[in-house]
């Protein structure tokens, strides 16, 4: 099931017995919470956390019968709790539950209890990477809830569309390169994007905002001036580099940040053109399938470089990089010095 066809149900009033809610996506738990929450009042909701509650006690919470509410919300935080620990399991919280819990569950969910509630969140683990295994073992644990919601997080382009839908809901204007801005140095999470554009509609006004605006209003979108430093030296433009250093410098950027986002550009254009990869969106088809982030202005970014470096130059960046972190590293150095002596050495490459 997906968040908007629960999301649906519940506008019906036609809630599930019991729904899981399994991935670590915040903007559509919030929406569903919120949705949920309005269909009871607040003396008929229950909060309980499985890291202090067993799930046999939150069951039991559920078969006793209110004489004030014909129907209530049990809402479960931490679910990942309840799982019983393995013998490879490393994670103490893990160890509180048994498998004659999930037997528990399944004997609730053959006879649920009339107008309850029961909202399962497993917000721990993600789909991908080390977290899948994890992730497997909690949908196992709790089969026998048949109403699964998978929050996953929002690819770019998603998230660029959600942005726009809830600017234009708050009643404000945004120039189309601040809100790419906006969702770029956010990482395309729409939590964060979400809670922003809430405060950018109270400043806005009448007026439209612009990028001048998110880079000085939005937390981290000062990392937007080192991709922009990664774009001049991907077209080897000398002085646009100096120019957008000098400007980290006074704002007071860490130069050593901004010295790590340089060495991944590189070193995914490095594999980009070890791959053959001959345009933007090659790339971020390519590396999106490899499960590395990956928006489309940083494609664009990653595929500037490719084209103005050859392999033999970006291995020697690489070498450069590696130079220039070396020295940022020394006992008193002079960070400015060192990057700008970085900066001449890529941008005079040949």
């Amino acid at each position: 099931m997906t968040p908007a066809q629960l999301l649906a149900r519940l506008k019906k009033r036609d809630f599930p017995a019991a729904v899981l809610l399994l991935g670590p996506e915040a903007y559509e738990r919030r929406r569903i919470k919120e949705a949920y929450t309005t269909l009871f009042p607040e003396d008929s909701i229950s909060r309980h956390d499985l890291a202090e509650f067993s799930l046999v006690q939150v069951l039991d919470d559920a078969r006793a019968l209110s004489l004030f509410a014909a129907e209530r919300l049990i809402w479960v935080a931490g679910v990942e709790a309840a799982l019983p620990r393995g013998r490879s399991d490393d994670d103490e919280s893990e160890s509180a539950g048994s498998p004659s819990d999930a037997s528990s569950l399944a004997g609730y969910l053959k006879d649920p209890t009339p107008g309850v509630a029961l909202v399962f969140e497993a917000a721990r683990f993600d789909f991908e990477g080390d977290d899948k295994r994890k992730q497997d073992r909690v949908r196992k644990f709790y089969s026998a809830i048949s109403d699964v919601v998978e929050l996953r997080r929002f690819a770019s382009h998603e998230a660029r569309a959600e942005a726009d839908a809830l600017v234009r809901r708050a009643g404000f204007r945004i120039e189309p390169a601040a809100l790419e801005l906006l969702v770029e140095s956010l990482g395309a999470d729409i939590a964060r994007i979400a809670v922003e554009i809430e405060k950018l509609a109270l400043y806005a006004g009448s007026r439209s905002i612009s990028t001048d605006d998110i880079t000085a209003l939005v937390p981290d979108a000062r990392a937007s001036t080192i991709f922009a430093l990664v774009s001049a030296l991907g077209r080897r433009d000398r002085a646009r580099s100096l120019e957008i250093l000098d400007t980290l410098t006074r704002e007071g950027e860490y130069l050593p940040l901004a010295l790590a986002f340089l060495s991944t550009q590189f070193r995914l254009a490095l594999a980009a053109r070890e791959a053959g990869l001959k345009s933007a969106s090659q790339i971020q088809a390519h590396f999106s399938r490899m499960g590395v982030p990956m928006w489309g202005s940083r494609a664009d970014q990653v595929y500037q470089t490719v084209a103005k470096f050859g392999k033999p130059q970006l291995e020697r960046a690489m070498e450069w990089i590696f130079e220039a972190d070396r020295g940022l590293r020394d006992a008193r150095p002079d960070d400015r010095i060192v990057m700008e002596q970085f900066v001449l050495k890529l941008t005079a490459s040949s």
